[in-house]
């Protein structure tokens, strides 16, 4: 099987080679992690429960995937050995919060996050989702059960891995009390979907207060200007001048001059004076006279029949 290739001049590939060869030339009797030949990006890692417990028999094995932007990312992790205190094949992930992976810090790496691993075995899962919170004659159980559990991908027994780990170790003279990596007090532990659950409920309330704030920011907007600064415009008012009693001031009467045309200028239009009509202009003279004489005979009709 040919051997892929890795573009080297990529840091994330440098950290991961200088990492891998850090493990492989400074073993540890108690844990153990190496990269997979066909994918730089998953790890298998192999290590002891923590002493002077009920995993202190057991061997435990699991995957690490690393991110493609790590170590700025963390790695996550799953245990495929039933512990009674990990859900097999459970994604967990490291940061200092437990719940913002950009918390992580560049300058942990795999190793510090195998000695975390097996610090938290110890805790309580406290009715986390993804923690197992058995008995202790369980995980005793399971722990002497665990020696003899086999990964598929390595083709070896948890016993068989920790045993040449062991057998490095008296080559190179190390021993688990001779180099000891301490776990930062910040490093905390979650579950990936836990914490996806929880960015997600953070998203919506975010989401939901910036939708109130819009609501109220449009009916503040939406109220009467005059209104609205009332009391502002009172208060600067007050503090401008002292108080004096009401003066009613009456309004004054707005009067518009209209401006005349002049009559003598020379575009003025002469203005027609009022024309008074004779109603006796219009009749002829004959006509009062025939008139007249109709009336005179009229009367001496009159008379001459009241004579006889």
């Amino acid at each position: 099987m040919a051997t892929p290739k890795f573009n080297t001049k990529s840091p994330t590939i440098k950290r991961i080679l200088r990492e891998a060869a850090e493990l492989s030339n400074a073993p540890s009797p108690d844990y153990t992690a190496a990269p997979l030949e066909s994918d730089l990006f998953e790890w298998h890692f192999t290590l002891r429960g923590p002493p002077k417990s009920a995993f202190a028999e057991g061997i435990y094995h699991g995957r690490i995937v690393l991110p493609p932007a790590y170590p700025l990312s963390p790695p996550s992790f799953r245990f495929t050995t039933p512990s009674g205190r990990f859900e097999p094949n459970r994604e967990i992930c490291l940061s200092i919060s437990g719940h913002h992976e950009e918390t992580w810090q560049p300058a942990w790496g795999v190793r510090t996050a195998l000695v975390a691993l097996r610090t938290f075995m110890e805790t309580g899962a406290s009715g986390q989702i993804g923690g197992l919170d058995t008995s202790d004659a369980v995980r005793a159980r399971l722990a002497a059960s665990s020696r003899s559990w086999r990964c598929g991908v390595c083709a070896q027994t948890n016993e068989e891995i920790i045993a040449e780990c062991e057998e490095r170790c008296r080559e190179s003279g190390e021993s688990s009390e001779t180099k000891e990596v301490e776990v930062p007090a910040e490093l905390r532990m979650a579950f990936r979907d836990e914490m996806e659950k929880e960015k997600a409920a953070t998203d919506e309330g975010a989401k939901e207060d910036a939708e109130s704030a819009e609501l109220a920011e449009g009916f503040v907007q939406t109220a009467p200007e005059r209104m609205h600064n009332a009391p502002h415009a009172a208060a600067a008012a007050a503090a401008v001048a002292p108080a004096r009693p009401v003066q009613r001031v009456p309004a004054p009467t707005l009067t518009t001059r209209i401006p005349l045309p002049d009559p003598m200028g020379p575009g003025a239009v002469g203005i027609q004076q009022p024309i008074h009509i004779d109603p006796n202009g219009g009749v002829p003279p004959w006509l009062d006279y025939a008139i007249m004489a109709m009336v005179m005979m009229l009367v001496a009709i009159i008379l001459k029949i009241m004579l006889r």
